[in-house]
């Protein structure tokens, strides 16, 4: 799946392919595959791309497959904080959502003997 966000950012940033590439010391066909979606980008490779383009992480990241969610922690006042990025399978979150609808159908059951 093709990252237009990050591709949009790039262009709107006024980076070039090549540039990008020679920042992540890859070639431009390595990085072009990375765009188009051919190969996935590590979180490494997301992490510097979001330095690259001083863009937060959240706002050019896309997932190949899977459902993410990036959490920002920045609990304390002098700590700078964490990303964490979590990949979460599909099947996972169809589970879930099964469960609450389960919950949700015992509530009106449980409301409606009252």
């Amino acid at each position: 799946m093709e990252k237009a966000k990050l591709i949009e950012r790039r262009k709107l940033k006024g980076f070039s392919q090549s540039m990008v590439a020679e920042k992540l010391a890859m070639d431009v066909s390595n990085y072009n595959r990375r765009e188009k979606g051919q190969v996935k980008i590590s979180l490494r490779e997301w992490e510097r791309l979001s330095e690259i383009l001083q863009t937060p992480i959240e706002e050019i990241f896309e997932s190949d497959d899977t459902q993410v969610f990036i959490c920002r922690d920045s609990s304390t006042v002098h700590y700078q904080g964490t990303n964490n990025i979590y990949s979460v399978p599909e099947y996972l979150l169809e589970t879930q959502r099964k469960y609450i609808e389960h919950l949700e159908d015992e509530i009106r059951k449980l409301r409606n003997k009252l």
